[in-house]
């Protein structure tokens, strides 16, 4: 071989490994996001993607936090790549994910798939169950019990961590971090079809409109799901002290969107409820009625000053933390919409990057079939947070 041909091949063979030297976190991130959303949405993952996962162990246990009755005791459940990781994984980053609202809590399926799948990319997973949460009650207590989580785990893991919350879980871990209190220990929020004002999202219920940062209005009928959850929040104001506990349960059984439960909690309700409760779980049932819609809005007014400590609105411009939001386009629980208000609020240095995606309704990768550059996107995205967890200071750390 001619010396000057030895001298090509060897030049472009030095080419091709800085290449890859330098693209590899850009490839190993997008390959990661891969792998977690095709975990998650119960697909089988690809064997180039899954070569870069790891086993995964998991461990439950309760550590203390303070509250305004003293020490509270938070049951959680922690996701770590087994110890046999490439070197430098020892102290793998820090992650807390908070669930949505939902009976399972930290059993919830999809959750539990989530965080064995971040995990297996080498991150290690905290989650943390929020009782008032679980129970269908969005709650300042949340707040503490969220901000209360990062400052434990913070501790646990050497510095601040990251954190990612799901619905409404998301909004109260914006609200957690813009707390003095709890502030230096989170790293960034990932906020996944969150709320930016819970008051705006009452009103999107009763109306199905919910008007956007440009003044345009998305137009979606709400889901029945979001006005129970708020009759069920505020079910003392809609029915009498004496039926509280008939009501409550046919309506917990009916928000658990247990068929079986369902049913039984039905034929247990035709059995011990009288007629006049009969006819008022009837009325809560029938969410967008007119009647219980005007009974809605006049119990929601009374609770103004309670929905803004729930919102994040009016916190973000000066937060001082990394920022992620993701929303489902067809979300008719949370509006869209209320991802693009918190990105208009929020400064450019904090918002590190923001997707409003057709493949997500509100927590499911079930939307339409979508197309390869919406698939792209997603993938991006979650390759884009995969870098801001293993990055120092929680931004977007540079890919390419």
């Amino acid at each position: 071989m001619a010396p000057r041909t030895k001298t090509f091949w060897a030049m472009l063979a030095a080419g091709v490994a800085v290449f890859c030297a330098v693209a590899w976190p850009f490839t190993r991130a997008h390959l990661q996001a891969i792998a977690v959303l095709r975990e998650i949405a119960g697909q089988p993952v690809p064997w180039i993607a899954r070569a870069v996962t790891v086993p995964v162990a998991t461990e439950d246990l309760s550590f203390p936090t303070e509250g305004p009755a003293g020490q509270q005791m938070v049951r959680a459940r922690i996701y770590q790549p087994k110890d046999w990781l490439p070197k430098g994984k020892a102290n793998a980053p820090g992650m807390v994910v908070f669930h949505g609202v939902h009976h399972l809590g930290i059993d919830e399926p999809r959750l539990v798939g989530f965080a064995a799948a971040m995990a297996s990319c080498g991150i290690r997973v905290l989650t943390p169950e929020l009782p008032d949460i679980k129970d269908y009650h969005v709650s300042e207590d949340s707040v503490r019990t969220i901000g209360e989580s990062v400052k434990w785990y913070a501790r646990q893991t050497g510095g601040p961590v990251g954190v990612m919350g799901l619905s409404f879980s998301g909004g109260l871990a914006l609200v957690a971090a813009a707390d003095p209190l709890y502030h230096p220990d989170f790293k960034f929020v990932f906020a996944v079809g969150s709320q930016h004002s819970m008051e705006r999202v009452t009103q999107y219920y009763e109306t199905g409109r919910d008007v956007r940062p440009d003044g345009s209005t998305e137009v979606l009928p709400a889901h029945e799901y979001g006005p129970l959850v708020l009759e069920y929040e505020y079910l003392q104001d809609f029915v009498p002290a004496e039926d509280l506990g008939p009501v409550r349960a046919v309506l917990r059984a009916h928000l658990y969107e247990d068929k079986a439960e369902d049913k039984a909690a039905e034929a247990q309700a035709s059995l011990l409820l009288n007629e006049t409760q009969k006819r008022e779980v009837l009325a809560l049932m029938d969410a967008t009625s007119a009647e219980t819609r005007a009974r809605t809005a006049a119990v929601l007014a009374r609770h103004t000053a309670e929905l803004e400590g729930l919102s994040p609105r009016g916190r973000l411009r000066t937060l001082r933390t990394p920022v992620y939001l993701l929303h489902g386009e067809a979300d008719n629980i949370i509006p869209s919409a209320e991802t693009l208000w918190m990105a208009s609020e929020l400064p450019r240095e904090d918002l590190k990057a923001m997707l409003v995606s057709p493949v997500l309704s509100h927590l499911d990768i079930n939307g339409p079939p979508p197309g390869a550059m919406d698939e792209w996107r997603l993938a991006h995205f979650f390759g884009v947070i995969m870098g801001a967890a293993e990055a120092p200071n929680g931004g977007t750390r540079r890919l390419w």
